[in-house]
């Protein structure tokens, strides 16, 4: 399997064909041109980890003999970015992991993951300088919730539902300056929302490549209850990085960069051209690429302690940092 030290040149290469970008191989090395064909990406496929396509475009027998050669992943999205396939590249066969977590139970691990995602929400919040009392009394909450949600014998319903509460008051406190209503995924009531779930979807497909990467049947969850085609195993780990991208996210909105006018309304729903997606794609897989290391560790560290049948209190912790 992959060590720290690949993983820490695997890069993520995103193609807009909708804008006339084109994908071709020389010598084992991806070229991504522009539509006056100068490169704009260039790089050995020893190092691509996932290869976004967003747009037209027709699969064939060399790119999927070099995804399965070089290992690297394929999300193809629309151009407003919509997910329509993943090929991933993964381990098959690994019988003892998936008996492990068809056996699983307890919700102990469970708690743990959203502990880990309360403390992390309450991180942004504590950076910002100048609280107001109501941004104290937030801090104040959220810690207790971490807290809570380690009660013994909490069952599924009220772990989600102290995530719920978290939720709630942790967005309507970061984003309170940028007239916040609800989360509301998928629904794109507003810009915030949208943005969110373009910065979701990419962290998604990060950590779903790596889950497969060991094997693990992405469908099956410890949180998220299973469900016709959702991948609850990846819903639920992706939950402690979550607050990755909306540091990156609120960040962008305060310095300005974040333009009403990129966007358009349909419906009701904000719409993010594909002529404008390329700046706010880069934005969020930049985030996601500064804290790429601690992904992959955590998920490494996460294999091993649940192939070793471990207690949830030495499953590890993410735990994001003043710098990044």
């Amino acid at each position: 399997m992959m060590s720290t030290r690949d993983f820490e040149c695997k890069q993520i290469a995103f193609v807009f064909t909708s804008k006339g970008e084109k994908i071709s191989f020389k010598n084992d090395n991806l070229l991504i041109q522009d539509e006056e064909g100068k490169v704009k990406h260039q790089s050995t496929c020893y190092r691509l980890f996932i290869l976004f396509i967003c747009g037209d475009y027709c699969i064939t027998s060399g790119i999927l003999d070099r995804a399965s050669k070089f290992g690297f992943n394929i999300v193809l999205m629309s151009p407003n970015l919509r997910i329509t396939k993943i090929l991933p590249s993964k381990a098959e066969g690994n019988v003892l992991l998936r008996r492990r977590q068809y056996e699983f139970e307890g919700t102990a691990l469970a708690a743990h993951v959203i502990s880990n995602k309360i403390h992390n929400q309450n991180f942004l919040l504590k950076k910002k300088r100048n609280k107001t009392e109501d941004e104290k009394e937030a801090i104040k909450k959220l810690e207790q919730f971490e807290k809570d949600v380690l009660k013994d014998n909490l069952s599924v319903q009220e772990i989600m539902g102290i995530e719920g509460i978290s939720a709630k008051l942790y967005f309507q406190t970061l984003f309170k300056a940028h007239n916040w209503t609800a989360r509301r995924p998928r629904a794109k009531q507003d810009i915030t929302n949208c943005l969110m779930d373009i910065g979701y979807t990419i962290l998604f497909n990060v950590i779903n490549a790596l889950l497969e990467m060991y094997g693990f049947d992405v469908y099956v969850g410890i949180l998220h209850t299973q469900f016709f085609h959702r991948k609850s195993l990846v819903c639920d780990l992706e939950e402690p990085f979550r607050p990755i991208i909306d540091a990156a996210l609120i960040k962008a909105m305060n310095l300005g960069q974040v333009n009403e006018k990129d966007f358009w309304k349909n419906n009701e729903q904000f719409i993010l051209p594909w002529k404008n997606s390329a700046k706010y794609v880069e934005l969020f897989i930049r985030a996601i690429m500064e804290y790429k290391n601690e992904i992959f560790i955590y998920l490494q560290s996460y294999y091993r302690a649940f192939m070793r049948n471990k207690n949830a209190n030495d499953f590890p912790i993410f735990e994001m940092e003043e710098e990044n």
